[in-house]
């Protein structure tokens, strides 16, 4: 059963976040009050470039260079959220492994469609590599739509024979853009973050009217999905995308690939977000931080 902080929460929950029809602009503005919060006196931000990438690196102050890596793929409907506004939700991750985030700064549609955000994850990945950072100690985290993004990247880099990381995590990612799955033709709930129509319609800012929405690099769904790390999928019973996280994670088994798949009852999307006023979201950090925790030994 979902906790009474988490009910009394979605309460207040804003409404008409997520209005079919809205702009892309509509987007950034109604996502940018949620974002750009003060990750906290405890962290250090710090602007970086990688690859010829730029991101953000999150970090305890004072402390040693941890041994470990989250690299961190931002949510924000493929069009919103800059890497720099999402420190505070890198910080959350930080404290729970004891790891530096780098949180790449990904271009942003529509202004610069599918494959942009692509090839800037991978050459980012790429680059903390050339300049160091141990790929069996690093782990990809995605949130939303990042989280479609870092699958995404993982099959460019298996593709290339590049070297991959530990493992890696998505929260709620977008694996079908056609958005096709069951939990959003016949879902059990309510789900008030996000639904089906618009986020097609941002899958078509992604991709623009050339691109297609089984483009196996847009919506992993359609990917051979062998030769990938460890993979843990979050997911809320309610969520809009649950079903899609669930037919990754069979299709992703049958290839031979490690996933751990987490629904939680009664969540929604990205309720990970709402750290910090519901216990679900900091047991999923939990979660988050014992997985990356075994697999970067």
């Amino acid at each position: 059963m979902p906790s009474p902080e988490f009910v009394a929460a979605l309460a207040h929950f804003p409404k008409g976040i997520a209005v079919p029809g809205d702009s892309y602009e509509d987007v950034r503005r109604k996502f940018g009050p949620a974002h750009g919060h003060d990750p906290g006196p405890d962290i250090a931000v710090e602007p970086a470039k990688v690859g010829g990438v730029s991101g953000v690196w999150v970090s305890k102050k004072g402390e040693p260079v941890p041994e470990r890596t989250v690299f961190f793929v931002h949510g924000g409907a493929f069009v919103s959220c800059p890497a720099p506004t999402y420190t505070f939700y890198a910080a959350w991750l930080v404290r729970a492994t004891g790891a530096r985030a780098f949180v790449v700064d990904y271009r942003l549609a529509p202004e610069h469609r599918h494959p942009a955000a692509l090839h800037d994850c991978v050459a980012a990945w790429r680059g903390l590599v050339a300049a160091g950072v141990a790929p069996e100690r690093a782990a990809f985290f995605g949130d939303s739509c990042g989280g479609g993004i870092a699958v995404a990247a993982l099959l460019r880099l298996r593709d290339l024979g590049a070297e991959l990381p530990a493992c890696a995590v998505a929260h709620c990612g977008w694996f079908d853009l056609e958005v096709s799955g069951d939990s959003a033709t016949n879902p059990v709930g309510d789900d008030p973050f996000v639904n089906a129509e618009w986020i097609r319609e941002r899958g078509r800012d992604y991709l623009g009217p050339a691109g297609s929405a089984r483009d196996p690099f847009a919506s992993p769904i359609h990917a051979e999905l062998s030769g990938l790390p460890p993979l843990l999928l979050q997911t809320g019973q309610m969520d809009t995308l649950r079903d899609d996280a669930v037919r990754l994670a069979a299709r992703a088994g049958r290839a031979g690939s490690s996933v751990t798949l987490e629904i939680w009852p009664g969540m929604i999307h990205g309720f990970l977000g709402m750290h910090g006023a519901i216990p679900e979201a900091a047991w999923a950090v939990r979660h988050v931080a014992e997985f990356m925790a075994h697999h970067t030994k």
